[in-house]
């Protein structure tokens, strides 16, 4: 078994949510949130921040950690365990420009119900709801866009 670990963000600019569509030769295709594997050297602040720009174009700071989801699958060699470590993160403006050599063939900025029901993936699905409830609260007590995780 391979063990892998990836950080990612629930990237939130104006109350609606950033995904990503990916179409790999057409045997993958689906939305999903920004997120990508830690680098040797690198923190998972620093990992979620590096793969949100890189993957969207969207510089975004975080805001705090969310949380973590963990999933298998096969590749042809063996089986691979990944831990994806989640942060709320703001962006500065709704720019986003998918990176197609990572086959992300579009991306946006949507409602939080659009962006619900677009995610592939059932884990993405729970992360965005805690995610987005963090963002209603802070909301409501005039938190959002005063603070950062540190």
């Amino acid at each position: 078994m391979i063990e892998a670990t990836s950080c990612g963000g629930v990237v939130i600019f104006r109350g609606k949510i950033l995904v990503l569509y990916k179409n790999y030769k057409n045997k993958y295709e689906g939305w999903v949130l920004p997120k990508g594997t830690v680098e040797h050297g690198e923190d998972f602040k620093e990992t979620a921040v590096r793969e949100v720009l890189e993957e969207t174009g969207v510089k975004a700071s975080i805001i705090k950690y969310i949380g973590m989801s963990q999933y298998s699958f096969t590749i042809p060699e063996d089986t691979v365990t990944k831990q994806v470590h989640w942060y709320l993160m703001m962006a500065d403006s709704y720019y986003s420009k998918p990176q197609r050599e990572e086959f992300f063939m579009d991306s946006g900025y949507y409602k939080y119900h659009e962006a619900y029901h677009l995610l592939k993936f059932s884990n993405e699905r729970q992360i965005l709801e805690k995610a987005y409830e963090e963002y209603q609260d802070m909301k409501r007590n005039s938190q959002w866009g005063t603070y950062s995780y540190k």
